[in-house]
């Protein structure tokens, strides 16, 4: 069974829109930048310069949500426009997401300290609360709502499991993705760990020092052919291959020799039916830590093994934006292949001694891109890569 999409939005530092991030890639302009935010200090990070309720004005949205909510909404709004509900399609929402409505709750957690009262009382915040806020804005609340919350790789496990259900006839159209905000929750976590860089990240560079946190979110929209038949949207792209593995090898580490990655880029390969040089472009995971890009890059060379294809870390643009990162780089997939062009590794300029890979450094156009992979690596050895493929 084929799997289209027809759909994509994606908001993040660099863009409030599909067309925003695509023109900022183009001129290679970073959203990671110094915030005066007492929450980051000196830290850079890729940060969407409007207020919640600036966003909700700006995008008309009629539900209340936490920031996570509302960053997916505006994505996954851009992602279903033009599509209409239908009792004969049945459509879902899976949304991938680490921290939920943290942002409310470190609010209201700071009233209860100054004042020992609240203005709102909540029961919870937890992660699925902003994915059903992300439905109703859609229209879809009694519809399939699921969330997926497995670190890094959430949304990318999001866009596999929405394939899943429309391989075994449960669903005909589903949005995934994911969506994620900056929270002093995930800042003070990711400090915990000493992995962060105070300059601009530097993915695949062998002075790199750490990541630089981000925020936003990225939905695309999968449909079955029957799908198709009843709402006559014309599919852009195809889901062809994906695959998760785990390599079970450290509670925040990959394993030194890219075990789990070379099993997810394997599995991905083989049910899309791909040979290693039939991809023309990788949107790496590319975290920028010490760990992560050689763990990555010596799993480019056991898969690919002399023919590594283009490949770089967009994350040097919008940050890491945790649970979000695959959604969004997967909106940055489908433009790369609807525009032939492949994105350049920003502030790279030495390689990783064992492994000599030079990413991609320069903005090209006038590339045939037929197949590009993806991969999200979460915490806890989580390895999830995604294929988009040309309808061609």
């Amino acid at each position: 069974m084929q799997i289209f999409i027809t759909g994509y939005g994606v908001i993040s530092s660099i863009g409030l829109n599909s067309v925003e991030n695509f023109q900022s890639l183009k001129e290679m302009k970073t959203g990671i930048d110094n915030t005066s935010d007492p929450i980051f200090g000196n830290y850079k990070v890729g940060r969407i310069n409007y207020s919640n309720e600036e966003l909700s004005s700006k995008f008309n949205l009629k539900t209340f949500g936490s920031r996570t909510a509302i960053l997916g909404m505006i994505a996954a709004k851009e992602a279903f426009e033009g599509h209409v509900l239908n009792s004969d399609i049945r459509t879902g929402l899976i949304s991938g997401t680490s921290v939920g409505g943290m942002d409310l709750t470190e609010k209201v957690f700071a009233e209860l300290i100054e004042n020992g009262v609240v203005s709102n009382a909540f029961n919870h915040h937890a992660s699925g609360m902003s994915s059903l806020e992300i439905a109703k804005e859609l229209g879809l609340e009694n519809t399939f709502i699921n969330t997926i919350s497995t670190a890094c790789s959430s949304a990318a496990n999001a866009i596999m499991q929405g394939a899943r259900l429309i391989q075994n006839n449960v669903l005909d159209r589903v949005i995934v993705g994911g969506t994620d905000s900056l929270t002093q929750f995930t800042f003070s976590g990711f400090r915990s760990l000493m992995i962060f860089d105070e300059e601009w990240c530097k993915p695949f560079d062998a002075n790199r020092n750490g990541l630089n946190l981000g925020e936003g979110a990225g939905y695309i929209v999968l449909e079955s052919e029957k799908s198709l038949e009843i709402s006559k949207k014309e599919p852009i792209a195809k889901l062809t291959g994906w695959n998760s593995s785990s390599d079970a090898y450290h509670q925040t580490a990959s394993s030194p020799e890219g075990y789990g990655a070379v099993l997810s880029m394997e599995g991905a390969l083989k049910m899309a039916k791909l040979a290693p040089n039939q991809i023309d472009y990788i949107n790496a995971h590319g975290t920028s830590t010490p760990n992560n890009d050689l763990s990555e890059s010596v799993a480019f060379k056991k898969v690919f093994i002399d023919n590594v294809p283009v490949f770089s870390s967009t994350k040097s643009y919008t940050g890491h934006t945790l649970a979000a990162s695959g959604g969004i780089e997967a909106v940055f997939a489908i433009n790369s292949i609807l525009n032939g062009v492949v994105y350049p590794n920003l502030n790279f300029t030495t390689e990783i001694i064992e492994t000599k890979l030079t990413p991609q450094l320069k903005f090209e156009e006038g590339h045939e891109i037929q197949n590009v992979l993806s991969n999200s690596f979460g915490f806890g050895g989580n390895n999830s890569t995604i294929i988009i493929s040309s309808l061609k």
